[in-house]
């Protein structure tokens, strides 16, 4: 019998990895391209040096562990172990696994012109079983790309970047001014508390503004329930997403697991708060034509160059990737902050000094605090939330010596490629100067984008990138105006993957009203 159900999983594990292998890459291909030519000191791909794990034993135990929690720890360990390239197994699923820039330029630029990624399962199965369109986190190939082109205008662009940031700026003051009056209530003029849900709900509350043009109602002490149903939905699918992508589909489907139920009654949910928001502004461009700016659904239904089911389509999938992506690093830069109060200080000097050039042209967002900026990308540095970037080669090339052909996947560990002394002088230390002289200095400027690559690169960076952005400076910018931060936390974060990279417990913070 459990030689059976040994066999049985296997086979289910295979399926898993391999049998699904179209639907997680997409039928799409780049055709091949010509390859590198080798010299004769080139080693063969196989030369590579190879985790020793055995990779069906290394399935087996982050299914039963619900997870992979350190998997970055491990990423990390192994270059230190095998050096700055070796190749992994996960089940039937091979990687070669680089981290020095050098190697990751020619990776990022041997990409192809539609680059091509790995999908979520989970969620690729909810529109499948639902029959409903698919958006560009779920697309590989022609299809994406031309989603890609048509959203980039009204979610990439500086343009589009000064038309919602007065969106965020109004829900950044609202969370301001909440707590503000709860603190005014103590007699110290000050209050400690856990800030994790609270920046969760901002979140939520800011980035559904700007896409669907319609507030939640989060931040007000009586929340409308449609904005509690939503971000109830936007939980249930953050939390059961880790816990499926690493279950075999074929049994959780067998079973109709718990899990498997709400997440797809979340996306379910998601997807009918965006059809009631289409119906809305719908019913006011019939009434009052083109409106003022109102967010980027309206904007894509008023273009009408693409349809009303793939707008619905990205919409809810930008809603469900920015939620966690933009939280945890504002709460990471508050703590490193907290544990700085001299860097505190210059931050919130920058910000007063910029305050009222922000407020009479918002465009200017995209250049104004430059030392805020950098608070940011050391934070996503040492915290890299997305701690994965995965590309398939479109060519034959040429890695620390070792010839990878064409159509091999690679994974770039943005985790240890942050903490290595390698690629950063002093990785442990926080330091947000060290972006600052990056940038102004021409000559290392070019390998200072293959060190950042938390959103990303190229034609597939992160499609929410100006928009987190805007999220993350705005609420740092209007928070560090008006509060002291302070916390009694001395140790690191420790941190877990789940899905995303997210610290393991959060730190206690204490807020101070400024005079």
């Amino acid at each position: 019998m459990r030689a059976e159900l040994g066999s049985q999983l296997l086979q289910t594990l295979f399926w898993r990895l391999g049998g699904c292998r179209t639907l997680r890459t997409g039928a799409l291909q780049e055709p091949l391209r010509e390859s590198e030519p080798l010299s004769g000191s080139v080693r063969p791909f196989e030369a590579i040096p190879q985790s020793q794990d055995n990779p069906w034993t290394k399935m087996l135990r982050i299914w039963m562990d619900n997870g992979y929690e350190n998997m970055h720890l491990e990423t990390q360990e192994m270059f230190q172990k095998l050096g700055p390239i070796y190749r992994d197994k996960v089940g039937t699923m091979s990687t070669v696994n680089v981290m020095m820039p050098q190697d990751v330029e020619k990776v990022l630029k041997a990409e192809g012109a539609v680059p091509r990624r790995d999908l979520v399962l989970p969620w690729l199965m909810h529109r499948q079983i639902r029959k409903i369109k698919r958006g560009i986190f779920l697309l590989n190939g022609k299809e994406w790309l031309n989603y890609r082109i048509k959203l980039n205008q009204e979610v990439l662009s500086v343009k589009s970047t000064g038309q919602f940031a007065p969106l965020v700026t109004s829900v950044c003051q609202d969370f301001v001014q909440q707590l503000n009056d709860q603190i005014q209530k103590n007699a110290r003029k000050s209050m400690t508390f856990n800030l994790c849900p609270h920046v969760f709900r901002f979140t939520t509350e800011a980035g559904t503004y700007v896409l669907y043009g319609e507030r939640l109602g989060l931040l007000s002490n009586n929340p409308n329930p449609d904005g509690l149903k939503f971000i109830q939905a936007m939980n249930n699918i953050l939390s059961s997403t880790p816990l499926l992508i690493y279950t075999p589909m074929a049994l959780t489907q067998l079973f109709n697991s718990k899990t498997w139920k709400l997440h797809l009654q979340a996306w379910d949910d998601t997807f009918q708060y965006a059809e009631k928001c289409i119906q809305k502004i719908y019913q006011e461009m019939c009434l009052n034509g083109s409106p003022q700016y109102s967010g980027i659904m309206a904007e894509l239904l008023m273009r009408g160059d693409l349809s009303l089911d793939a707008i619905k389509a990205n919409i809810t999938e930008l809603t469900a990737g920015s939620v966690e992506t933009t939280s945890f690093p504002i709460i990471s830069t508050l703590f490193e902050l907290a544990r700085n109060q001299d860097l505190q200080s210059a931050l919130r000097t920058e910000s007063k000094e910029a305050a009222a050039r922000l407020k009479e042209n918002p465009e200017l967002l995209v250049k104004e605090l430059p030392l805020l900026r950098a608070a940011i990308k050391e934070t996503l540095r040492l915290y890299p939330v997305g701690s994965l970037l995965h590309r398939y080669l479109a060519k034959d090339t040429v890695l620390q010596n070792y010839n990878v052909p064409t159509g091999t996947l690679i994974q770039i560990p943005l985790y240890a490629m942050g903490r290595s002394p390698e690629v950063f002088v002093r990785p442990e230390r926080y330091d947000p100067t060290r972006w600052l002289a990056a940038a102004s200095d021409p000559g290392n400027n070019q390998i200072s984008n293959f060190r950042f690559l938390f959103f990303g690169y190229g034609i597939r960076q992160c499609i929410g990138r100006r928009l987190a952005e805007t999220e993350m400076l705005l609420f740092l910018h209007h928070v560090l105006k008006n509060f002291q931060v302070e916390t009694l936390c001395k140790d690191n974060l420790k941190l877990i993957y789940r899905f995303v990279l997210h610290p393991k417990s959060f730190p206690l913070f204490t807020f101070r009203v400024l005079n």
